[in-house]
Protein backbone atom coordinates (compact mmCIF):
# COMPACT_ATOMS: atom_id res chain seq x y z
CA UNK A 1 0.00 0.00 0.00
CA UNK A 2 1.27 3.28 -1.09
CA UNK A 3 1.56 5.80 1.52
CA UNK A 4 3.45 9.13 1.66
CA UNK A 5 4.83 11.25 4.46
CA UNK A 6 3.04 14.78 5.35
CA UNK A 7 6.54 15.82 7.38
CA UNK A 8 8.69 18.81 7.99
CA UNK A 9 12.28 17.96 6.82
CA UNK A 10 14.84 20.24 9.07
CA UNK A 11 17.62 19.47 7.08
CA UNK A 12 16.02 20.60 4.08
CA UNK A 13 14.96 23.35 5.63
CA UNK A 14 18.33 24.44 7.50
CA UNK A 15 20.02 23.63 4.17
CA UNK A 16 18.13 26.76 2.07
CA UNK A 17 18.78 28.83 4.79
CA UNK A 18 22.45 28.82 4.49
CA UNK A 19 22.66 28.22 0.87
CA UNK A 20 20.20 30.97 0.47
CA UNK A 21 18.20 29.05 -2.42
CA UNK A 22 14.98 31.51 -1.76
CA UNK A 23 13.41 32.08 -5.27
CA UNK A 24 15.26 29.97 -7.05
CA UNK A 25 12.19 29.73 -9.51
CA UNK A 26 13.32 32.39 -12.10
CA UNK A 27 10.48 35.14 -12.47
CA UNK A 28 10.29 35.79 -16.30
CA UNK A 29 7.55 34.73 -18.66
CA UNK A 30 8.17 31.37 -20.02
CA UNK A 31 5.91 28.64 -21.87
CA UNK A 32 6.42 26.02 -19.89
CA UNK A 33 6.16 24.67 -16.27
CA UNK A 34 6.93 21.74 -14.00
CA UNK A 35 3.89 20.46 -11.50
CA UNK A 36 4.54 18.09 -8.83
CA UNK A 37 2.56 16.00 -6.55
CA UNK A 38 2.39 12.94 -3.89
CA UNK A 39 -0.17 10.36 -3.19
CA UNK A 40 -3.23 11.54 -0.99
CA UNK A 41 -6.76 11.24 -1.82
CA UNK A 42 -7.23 14.92 -2.30
CA UNK A 43 -4.26 15.13 -5.00
CA UNK A 44 -5.10 11.99 -6.89
CA UNK A 45 -6.66 14.40 -9.18
CA UNK A 46 -3.34 15.81 -10.78
CA UNK A 47 -2.20 12.66 -11.62
CA UNK A 48 -5.52 11.20 -13.78
CA UNK A 49 -5.64 14.98 -15.10
CA UNK A 50 -2.04 14.26 -16.70
CA UNK A 51 -2.63 10.62 -17.69
CA UNK A 52 -5.94 11.30 -19.37
CA UNK A 53 -5.45 14.20 -21.33
CA UNK A 54 -6.88 17.34 -19.24
CA UNK A 55 -3.46 19.19 -18.35
CA UNK A 56 -2.79 18.94 -21.97
CA UNK A 57 -6.16 20.38 -22.89
CA UNK A 58 -6.17 23.14 -19.85
CA UNK A 59 -2.28 24.00 -21.28
CA UNK A 60 -3.02 24.27 -24.69
CA UNK A 61 -5.57 26.28 -23.66
CA UNK A 62 -3.06 29.00 -22.95
CA UNK A 63 -0.34 28.18 -25.29
CA UNK A 64 1.55 26.26 -22.21
CA UNK A 65 3.21 23.17 -21.75
CA UNK A 66 2.72 21.73 -17.84
CA UNK A 67 4.53 18.61 -16.89
CA UNK A 68 3.08 17.06 -14.21
CA UNK A 69 5.53 14.62 -12.04
CA UNK A 70 4.21 12.25 -9.36
CA UNK A 71 6.96 12.27 -6.11
CA UNK A 72 6.49 9.05 -4.16
CA UNK A 73 8.18 10.86 -1.60
CA UNK A 74 6.64 13.93 -0.38
CA UNK A 75 9.10 15.58 1.28
CA UNK A 76 11.23 15.60 -1.66
CA UNK A 77 8.16 16.61 -3.68
CA UNK A 78 8.45 19.92 -1.71
CA UNK A 79 12.41 19.92 -1.02
CA UNK A 80 12.87 19.78 -4.95
CA UNK A 81 9.85 23.24 -5.57
CA UNK A 82 11.85 25.24 -2.65
CA UNK A 83 14.77 24.22 -4.31
CA UNK A 84 13.23 25.86 -7.37
CA UNK A 85 13.34 22.45 -10.02
CA UNK A 86 9.49 22.94 -10.03
CA UNK A 87 6.97 26.08 -10.15
CA UNK A 88 4.02 24.50 -7.94
CA UNK A 89 3.58 21.20 -5.76
CA UNK A 90 0.88 19.61 -4.07
CA UNK A 91 1.27 20.62 0.06
CA UNK A 92 -0.84 21.23 3.02
CA UNK A 93 -0.75 24.77 4.32
CA UNK A 94 1.27 23.48 7.48
CA UNK A 95 4.11 22.16 5.32
CA UNK A 96 3.67 25.42 3.01
CA UNK A 97 4.81 27.80 5.57
CA UNK A 98 7.35 25.67 7.42
CA UNK A 99 9.06 24.68 4.87
CA UNK A 100 9.09 26.89 1.12
CA UNK A 101 7.81 29.83 3.60
CA UNK A 102 10.34 29.16 5.77
CA UNK A 103 12.56 28.46 3.50
CA UNK A 104 12.89 31.96 1.57
CA UNK A 105 10.15 30.74 -1.25
CA UNK A 106 7.52 33.16 -1.96
CA UNK A 107 4.58 30.79 -2.53
CA UNK A 108 1.32 31.27 -3.33
CA UNK A 109 -1.73 28.89 -3.02
CA UNK A 110 -3.65 28.73 -6.18
CA UNK A 111 -6.03 26.02 -5.58
CA UNK A 112 -7.71 25.30 -2.04
CA UNK A 113 -8.84 22.09 -2.72
CA UNK A 114 -9.97 19.93 0.36
CA UNK A 115 -9.47 19.86 3.93
CA UNK A 116 -8.84 16.62 6.16
CA UNK A 117 -12.26 15.68 7.79
CA UNK A 118 -11.64 12.53 9.34
CA UNK A 119 -8.71 11.06 7.22
CA UNK A 120 -6.44 12.24 10.07
CA UNK A 121 -6.73 9.89 13.21
CA UNK A 122 -5.45 9.62 17.07
CA UNK A 123 -5.97 5.68 17.54
CA UNK A 124 -5.84 3.71 21.23
CA UNK A 125 -5.65 -0.04 21.71
CA UNK A 126 -7.89 -1.59 23.68
CA UNK A 127 -8.77 1.98 25.16
CA UNK A 128 -11.74 3.95 24.34
CA UNK A 129 -11.57 7.56 25.88
CA UNK A 130 -8.70 10.15 24.44
CA UNK A 131 -8.09 10.80 28.47
CA UNK A 132 -6.77 7.39 28.43
CA UNK A 133 -4.09 9.01 25.97
CA UNK A 134 -2.43 10.74 29.31
CA UNK A 135 1.05 8.85 30.49
CA UNK A 136 1.59 6.63 27.12
CA UNK A 137 3.73 6.45 24.35
CA UNK A 138 2.33 8.05 21.50
CA UNK A 139 4.14 6.88 18.12
CA UNK A 140 3.55 9.51 14.98
CA UNK A 141 5.80 11.37 12.41
CA UNK A 142 7.23 13.77 14.30
CA UNK A 143 6.44 17.40 13.29
CA UNK A 144 4.08 16.28 10.83
CA UNK A 145 0.23 17.15 10.40
CA UNK A 146 -0.54 14.04 13.14
CA UNK A 147 1.96 15.64 15.84
CA UNK A 148 -0.19 18.66 15.10
CA UNK A 149 -3.66 16.45 15.46
CA UNK A 150 -2.03 15.70 18.60
CA UNK A 151 -1.32 18.71 20.10
CA UNK A 152 -5.19 19.49 19.16
CA UNK A 153 -6.41 16.53 20.47
CA UNK A 154 -4.54 17.16 23.43
CA UNK A 155 -5.76 20.56 24.06
CA UNK A 156 -9.07 19.57 23.79
CA UNK A 157 -9.17 17.81 27.56
CA UNK A 158 -6.44 20.40 28.79
CA UNK A 159 -3.73 18.42 28.39
CA UNK A 160 -0.21 18.92 26.77
CA UNK A 161 2.38 17.12 24.97
CA UNK A 162 3.99 17.13 28.77
CA UNK A 163 2.06 14.70 29.61
CA UNK A 164 2.50 11.69 27.25
CA UNK A 165 5.38 10.98 25.25
CA UNK A 166 6.40 11.15 21.31
CA UNK A 167 7.91 8.43 19.48
CA UNK A 168 8.93 9.23 16.24
CA UNK A 169 7.85 6.74 13.52
CA UNK A 170 8.02 6.77 10.00
CA UNK A 171 4.88 5.92 8.75
CA UNK A 172 5.90 2.89 6.71
CA UNK A 173 6.21 1.50 9.85
CA UNK A 174 3.22 2.71 11.66
CA UNK A 175 0.94 -0.41 10.66
CA UNK A 176 3.43 -2.87 11.46
CA UNK A 177 4.46 -0.84 14.99
CA UNK A 178 0.67 -1.17 16.21
CA UNK A 179 0.44 -4.59 15.69
CA UNK A 180 3.43 -5.04 18.45
CA UNK A 181 2.64 -5.19 22.33
CA UNK A 182 4.52 -2.29 23.45
CA UNK A 183 2.65 0.29 21.00
CA UNK A 184 -0.31 1.56 22.85
CA UNK A 185 -1.19 4.55 21.07
CA UNK A 186 -0.66 6.28 16.81
CA UNK A 187 -1.35 9.16 15.16
CA UNK A 188 -1.81 8.55 11.64
CA UNK A 189 -3.04 9.32 8.55
CA UNK A 190 -5.74 7.11 5.86
CA UNK A 191 -4.74 4.93 4.55
CA UNK A 192 -3.53 4.08 7.30
CA UNK A 193 -5.87 5.00 9.63
CA UNK A 194 -8.30 2.67 7.90
CA UNK A 195 -5.78 -0.35 8.05
CA UNK A 196 -5.36 0.01 11.81
CA UNK A 197 -8.55 0.15 12.97
CA UNK A 198 -9.39 -3.17 11.25
CA UNK A 199 -7.52 -4.71 14.37
CA UNK A 200 -10.52 -5.17 16.85
CA UNK A 201 -8.46 -3.81 19.62
CA UNK A 202 -7.97 -0.17 17.89
CA UNK A 203 -10.15 2.34 19.09
CA UNK A 204 -10.45 6.05 17.45
CA UNK A 205 -10.82 8.56 19.90
CA UNK A 206 -9.74 11.78 17.76
CA UNK A 207 -9.67 12.86 14.40
CA UNK A 208 -9.48 15.42 11.90
CA UNK A 209 -13.34 16.35 11.52
CA UNK A 210 -12.83 17.76 15.60
CA UNK A 211 -10.53 20.14 14.32
CA UNK A 212 -12.78 21.26 10.55
CA UNK A 213 -10.73 23.35 7.82
CA UNK A 214 -7.35 23.03 9.94
CA UNK A 215 -5.56 20.70 7.71
CA UNK A 216 -5.80 22.11 4.20
CA UNK A 217 -4.72 20.62 1.04
CA UNK A 218 -3.26 22.72 -1.49
CA UNK A 219 -1.72 23.75 -5.09
CA UNK A 220 0.88 25.97 -4.61
CA UNK A 221 3.07 27.71 -7.07
CA UNK A 222 5.88 30.42 -7.07
CA UNK A 223 4.33 33.23 -6.31
CA UNK A 224 6.76 35.58 -9.23
CA UNK A 225 6.15 32.84 -11.34
CA UNK A 226 2.71 33.34 -10.91
CA UNK A 227 3.02 36.97 -11.60
CA UNK A 228 4.85 36.64 -14.49
CA UNK A 229 2.89 33.64 -15.98
CA UNK A 230 -1.04 34.28 -15.03
CA UNK A 231 -2.05 32.00 -17.69
CA UNK A 232 -0.40 29.11 -15.47
CA UNK A 233 -2.58 29.58 -12.75
CA UNK A 234 -5.39 29.62 -14.53
CA UNK A 235 -4.20 26.32 -16.53
CA UNK A 236 -3.77 25.04 -12.94
CA UNK A 237 -7.86 25.76 -12.09
CA UNK A 238 -9.07 24.52 -14.92
CA UNK A 239 -7.46 20.90 -14.60
CA UNK A 240 -8.75 21.16 -11.33
CA UNK A 241 -12.28 21.87 -11.11
CA UNK A 242 -12.81 19.74 -14.42
CA UNK A 243 -10.79 16.67 -12.45
CA UNK A 244 -12.14 17.19 -9.17
CA UNK A 245 -15.94 17.16 -10.30
CA UNK A 246 -15.37 13.17 -11.43
CA UNK A 247 -14.67 12.51 -7.75
CA UNK A 248 -18.60 13.33 -7.36
CA UNK A 249 -19.83 12.09 -10.53
CA UNK A 250 -22.64 9.85 -9.82
CA UNK A 251 -22.06 8.30 -13.96
CA UNK A 252 -19.74 5.71 -15.45
CA UNK A 253 -17.59 8.14 -15.97
CA UNK A 254 -16.91 9.34 -12.97
CA UNK A 255 -16.97 5.86 -11.09
CA UNK A 256 -14.30 4.60 -13.93
CA UNK A 257 -12.37 7.61 -12.93
CA UNK A 258 -12.29 6.94 -8.75
CA UNK A 259 -11.47 3.72 -9.90
CA UNK A 260 -8.66 4.49 -11.65
CA UNK A 261 -7.73 6.89 -8.38
CA UNK A 262 -8.27 4.36 -6.20
CA UNK A 263 -5.88 1.98 -8.20
CA UNK A 264 -3.33 4.45 -8.52
CA UNK A 265 -3.17 5.44 -4.20
CA UNK A 266 -2.68 1.76 -3.48
CA UNK A 267 -6.79 0.34 -2.61
CA UNK A 268 -9.77 0.26 -4.48
CA UNK A 269 -13.07 2.09 -5.09
CA UNK A 270 -14.73 1.21 -1.93
CA UNK A 271 -11.59 2.24 -0.30
CA UNK A 272 -11.22 5.35 -2.12
CA UNK A 273 -14.74 6.28 -1.99
CA UNK A 274 -14.44 6.06 2.24
CA UNK A 275 -11.48 8.44 2.04
CA UNK A 276 -13.53 10.63 0.10
CA UNK A 277 -16.05 10.82 2.59
CA UNK A 278 -13.29 11.78 5.20
CA UNK A 279 -12.40 14.44 3.26
CA UNK A 280 -14.26 18.31 2.57
CA UNK A 281 -13.58 18.35 -0.72
CA UNK A 282 -13.95 21.83 -2.64
CA UNK A 283 -14.97 19.99 -6.13
CA UNK A 284 -16.73 23.72 -6.67
CA UNK A 285 -15.10 27.12 -7.19
CA UNK A 286 -17.35 29.01 -5.07
CA UNK A 287 -17.42 26.80 -2.11
CA UNK A 288 -13.23 27.10 -2.58
CA UNK A 289 -13.68 30.83 -2.48
CA UNK A 290 -15.88 30.98 0.56
CA UNK A 291 -13.76 28.70 2.34
CA UNK A 292 -10.62 31.07 1.91
CA UNK A 293 -12.46 34.08 2.65
CA UNK A 294 -13.60 33.28 5.84
CA UNK A 295 -12.47 34.81 8.86
CA UNK A 296 -11.60 30.90 10.47
CA UNK A 297 -8.75 30.58 8.12
CA UNK A 298 -6.61 33.43 9.53
CA UNK A 299 -7.76 31.68 13.01
CA UNK A 300 -6.30 28.34 12.04
CA UNK A 301 -2.70 29.73 10.29
CA UNK A 302 -2.26 31.16 13.46
CA UNK A 303 -2.89 27.71 15.25
CA UNK A 304 -0.15 26.48 12.81
CA UNK A 305 2.34 29.18 13.29
CA UNK A 306 2.03 29.13 16.95
CA UNK A 307 2.91 25.24 16.65
CA UNK A 308 5.36 25.69 14.37
CA UNK A 309 7.12 28.03 16.13
CA UNK A 310 7.10 26.53 19.65
CA UNK A 311 8.89 23.17 17.38
CA UNK A 312 11.36 25.52 16.09
CA UNK A 313 10.56 25.11 12.86
CA UNK A 314 9.81 28.61 11.59
CA UNK A 315 13.95 28.82 11.14
CA UNK A 316 16.58 28.76 13.67
CA UNK A 317 16.66 31.27 15.73
CA UNK A 318 13.46 32.91 15.08
CA UNK A 319 12.14 35.24 17.82
CA UNK A 320 8.32 34.80 17.25
CA UNK A 321 5.58 33.25 15.13
CA UNK A 322 5.57 36.41 13.26
CA UNK A 323 8.74 35.92 11.68
CA UNK A 324 7.36 35.16 8.48
CA UNK A 325 4.20 37.13 6.89
CA UNK A 326 0.94 35.09 5.80
CA UNK A 327 -1.30 37.34 3.54
CA UNK A 328 -4.65 36.80 3.58
CA UNK A 329 -7.19 37.03 0.57
CA UNK A 330 -8.10 40.85 1.76
CA UNK A 331 -4.74 41.65 1.90
CA UNK A 332 -4.45 41.54 5.65
CA UNK A 333 -1.29 39.92 7.04
CA UNK A 334 -0.12 37.47 9.40
CA UNK A 335 3.13 38.19 10.79
CA UNK A 336 5.65 40.42 9.36
CA UNK A 337 4.82 42.54 6.38
CA UNK A 338 8.05 42.63 5.26
CA UNK A 339 8.38 39.35 5.07
CA UNK A 340 5.30 37.83 3.27
CA UNK A 341 6.24 34.55 2.14
CA UNK A 342 3.29 32.33 2.06
CA UNK A 343 -0.34 34.04 0.46
CA UNK A 344 -3.80 32.37 -0.01
CA UNK A 345 -5.02 34.06 -2.88
CA UNK A 346 -8.49 33.44 -4.41
CA UNK A 347 -7.86 35.06 -7.78
CA UNK A 348 -7.68 31.77 -9.96
CA UNK A 349 -10.76 30.01 -8.01
CA UNK A 350 -12.73 32.72 -8.67
CA UNK A 351 -11.47 32.90 -12.28
CA UNK A 352 -13.32 29.36 -12.11
CA UNK A 353 -16.46 30.53 -10.40
CA UNK A 354 -17.03 33.25 -12.70
CA UNK A 355 -16.36 31.18 -15.60
CA UNK A 356 -14.07 33.61 -17.03
CA UNK A 357 -10.65 30.69 -17.26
Amino acid sequence: MQTFSKIFSVTALAASLVLGIGSVARAEQKTEFKVAWSIYVGWMPWGYAADHGIVKKWADKYGIKIDVTQFNDYVESMNQYTAGAFDAVTLTNMDGLSIPAAGGVDTTAVIVGDFSNGNDAVILKDKASLADIKGQNVNLVEFSVSHYLLARALESIKLTERDVKVVNTSDADMVAAYKTPDVTAVVTWNPLVSTILEDPSAKKVFDSSQVPGEIIDLMVANTEVLKDNPNFGKALAGIWYETAALLRDNSAEGKAAREVMGSASGTDLTGFEAQLAATKLFDKPADAVAFTASPTLPKTMDLVRNFLFEKGLLGNGAPSPDVIGIEMPDGKVLGDTGNVKLRFSETYMKAAADGSL
